[in-house]
């Protein structure tokens, strides 16, 4: 199982980015794809979930309005669509996947169980 991240970058408040997260060595369409982030001094946070089949999604509190997830299965790749960003997003985004301990999603980190490396956004004026 690999998942690689990608698209990170320096952006002004307001504007968007798209992260993809590419899977290998699984069928990533059968798994749950969770994103995360981390910043500084902080412990990892849950921010989008895409379940598997049907990609129903579930965002934190904190980005829901501004942040989509989508899927592409033919490459394998999960997307987020981060619009409006703020300050507050800078983070290393994270996209991981596992079984989520027999839940159809989470955006508890302790129930994933493979991660890619990160990739970092850094949102200032």
């Amino acid at each position: 199982v690999q998942l690689v991240e990608s698209g990170g970058g320096l952006v002004q408040p307001g504007q968007s980015l798209r992260l993809s997260c590419k899977a290998s060595g699984f069928p990533s369409e059968n798994y749950p794809i969770g994103w995360f982030r981390q910043a500084p001094g902080k412990g990892r946070e849950g921010v989008s979930c895409s379940t598997r089949h049907d990609g129903t999604q579930y965002h934190a509190d904190s980005v829901k309005g501004r942040f989509t997830i989508s899927r592409d299965n033919a490459k394998s790749t999960v997307y987020l669509q981060m619009n409006n960003l703020k300050p507050e997003d800078t983070s290393i985004y994270y996209c991981a996947t596992g079984d989520l301990r027999g839940s159809t999603w989470s955006l508890v980190p302790d129930r994933y169980d493979f991660w890619g490396q990160g990739t970092q956004v850094t949102v200032s004026s």
